[in-house]
């Protein structure tokens, strides 16, 4: 049955994938109203919800959603990051097409429907990209927008700036993320990576129905450092090159010393001067071994191939 045909027929198979972490206030009305919207859909569903090591009372409140069948719950061990949440539910969903999509209502459900109709069109990734960030500071947004246009230029992957999570995988795209089995896991990256056809939708930010956001720019900075590490090598290339200009100026350096000694004597050194030098090689020193502590703490935690995340307990599978 082709595409159209499975979605005329309601018999689309469709995996939502919920990540959770601290959502007590909104986890029920959203399984609530999201099962309601996906039935208008398609009769072949499930929802699949991975509560990330919350702290509050989200999990208590999934347990008592586990009566409807369709309903999928993952509980990990411990807080393993949203990306690991994201892979538990790709790694568990069992129908031919995923939604990956939060728990604050921040995604208009109604975008979903479109997902829908691109993908009957032949698409086999449809993502949602923001048309506003209404709710961000302007420094989140500088640094977003710094982020994506790094991104595209330092690596192979075409990062579309403003597109999240939020978006419908085909069952070959979600085959294809689930082989890659890198722990440093940085999602943008690799649906960008792993290629397909993909169409982007428009989509405006809804406000949380209630909480407040657990991204902190920490976060957000240690997830970009992650993800410039994990898919570029340009800049362990830069500071090859800086290596090399300054040696080259050091030697421009070396030959004036000889020849004004040389020519006219040596003067006595000054002491501002030789400190500033030392200074900065020495910051700059310092600087590319921390880019390339990056790497090998990568590597390291490569090598070691401990588990992604681990699963306490999962229901309804």
């Amino acid at each position: 049955m082709d595409r159209q045909n499975l979605i005329t027929s309601k018999q689309l198979g469709i995996s939502c994938i919920v990540p959770v972490y601290n959502e007590e206030a909104n986890i029920k009305s959203f399984i609530h109203a999201l099962s309601q919207y996906i039935e208008t859909i398609t009769d072949q569903f499930e929802i699949i919800i991975i509560n990330d090591g919350s702290k509050d009372n989200s999990c208590d409140i999934i347990m008592r959603l586990l009566d409807k069948r369709h309903i999928k719950f993952i509980n990990f061990s411990r807080n393993f990051g949203k990306e690991m949440a994201i892979t538990a539910g790709l790694e568990h969903a069992s129908m031919q097409t995923a939604i990956i999509i939060d728990a604050d209502f921040q995604h208009p459900l109604q975008t979903i429907e479109q997902f829908v109709a691109e993908w009957a069109n032949g698409y086999d990734m449809v993502y949602g990209v923001r048309t506003n960030r209404k709710n961000e500071t302007l420094i989140k947004k500088s640094f977003a927008k710094l982020f994506y246009k790094t991104m595209n230029k330092i690596t192979d992957a075409d990062i579309p700036a403003n597109a999240g999570d939020f978006r419908l995988l085909d069952r070959k795209v979600i085959d294809a993320l689930i082989q890659n089995h890198e722990r440093a896991r940085f999602m943008k990256g690799l649906y960008a990576w792993v290629g397909f056809k993909s169409k982007a939708i428009m989509f405006e930010v809804c406000d949380r129905q209630a909480g407040a956001s657990s991204w902190r720019f920490g976060k957000l900075f240690n997830l970009a450092v992650s993800g410039v590490v994990s898919f570029s090598d340009v800049p362990l290339r830069i500071w090859s090159l800086v290596g090399i200009f300054i040696s080259l100026i050091s030697f421009l350096s070396i030959g004036y010393i000889i020849f004004d000694t040389f020519f006219f004597g040596a003067d006595v050194p000054g002491y501002a001067t030789l400190l500033t030098i030392v200074t900065f090689f020495g910051g700059i020193q310092l600087f590319s071994i921390g880019v390339l502590g990056e790497y090998i703490a990568k590597i390291f935690h490569e090598v070691k191939q401990r588990s992604k995340y681990i699963v306490e307990n999962k229901y309804n599978f």
